[in-house]
């Protein structure tokens, strides 16, 4: 089965075939990140305006690319939740009138869904499995018992991680996007500042870590007043110690109690060299396989919604 997919659910206008949820044939991805750094984050109006010009573009490029017709297509799938409305529209739109055109079936997929199938590319699920969800605007701790079954058994409380390391990135004067300059600072420097672990509650899945960034900014403050300057490779390495060794925990401790042995990494953060090594590492002690998609489907991007609609699809017409 051919299945198309298409992904604007933030700053990436992306469409990208798939057949039978594994071999990507394409994945066309246009991104904006040079346009929002003037800006220092994703400004929406900006973001969907661009999805708008470059919708077209991408599609032709992807079917270029992939040696395909219109016509080969026997699946749509598209992100419609969560995301920028302006930018998921043009999305929405642009996937129903190639389903409507050429009377194609059209599934909506959840981007976070999305990301967590992102890892089924390359790596086959074993269940029960454990997907750990973290990006930019989300921290998920999910528990999966088949395709398309999903329990969830903690989320952030307030900032998720990706969000956090931008806005730590900013207090430490780095380009946005921040994240993966914070990682590189990490592996230079030392946890020597002392910053709290939020584990919120030992006993709970659910994260907080806007009390971890607002210690950053504290910290920050006080050596300004104090005319001291900090070191950003100590301070970015202890800021993701604390942010590693809170996810790291309470993964393991969801395999532990649910009695899995693979779980799976998934969205933006899954890039995180930190997260990678550390992970890995102790869930290995365990005899627990953690997987990470390759890095190109780390980040927002088609092939993960056509493998996560293909998959739906199978399971609405079981």
């Amino acid at each position: 089965m051919l299945v198309l997919g298409v992904e604007t659910s933030c700053d990436e206008t992306s469409v990208s075939i798939v057949r039978d949820g594994k071999e990507v044939l394409a994945n066309t991805i246009y991104t904006q990140i040079d346009i929002h750094k003037l800006y220092g984050g994703v400004v929406p109006e900006v973001a969907s305006r661009h999805h708008l010009r470059k919708i077209t573009y991408v599609f032709s490029e992807c079917f270029k690319e992939a040696g395909c017709k219109p016509e080969d297509i026997d699946l749509v799938c598209v992100t419609t939740h969560p995301g920028l409305i302006g930018s998921l529209l043009v999305g929405i739109n642009a996937a129903k009138t190639f389903a409507l055109c050429f009377n194609k079936k059209l599934i909506e997929v959840d981007h976070i869904v999305g990301h967590i199938y992102a890892n089924y590319i390359e790596h086959d699920f074993k269940f029960p499995m454990i997907a750990l969800v973290v990006s930019g605007g989300h921290t998920e701790l999910v528990l999966m018992k088949k395709h398309y079954d999903f329990t969830v058994l903690g989320e952030t409380l307030d900032d998720a991680v990706g969000e956090s390391y931008d806005k730590v990135g900013r207090v430490m004067n780095l380009e946005y996007p921040a994240g993966a300059k914070v990682d590189k600072l990490a592996h230079e420097g030392s946890p020597t500042y002392d910053l709290p672990i939020p584990y919120v509650n030992k006993d709970s899945y659910d994260f907080s870590f806007s009390g971890l960034k607002s210690a950053v900014l504290n910290l920050s403050n006080k050596a300004k007043m104090k005319h001291e300057e900090l070191d950003l490779k100590n301070l970015a390495s202890s800021f993701q110690n604390s942010v590693v060794r809170v996810l790291t925990d309470k993964t393991i401790k969801a395999c532990l109690e649910y009695n899995v042995k693979q779980v799976v990494i998934a969205g933006g953060v899954a890039a995180n060299r930190g997260l990678r090594e550390t992970l890995m590492t102790e869930a290995s002690e365990k005899g627990i396989e953690v997987c990470f998609p390759k890095m190109v489907y780390c980040t927002d991007n088609a092939a993960m919604i056509a493998v996560a609609g293909y998959f739906k699809y199978l399971e609405e017409n079981n």
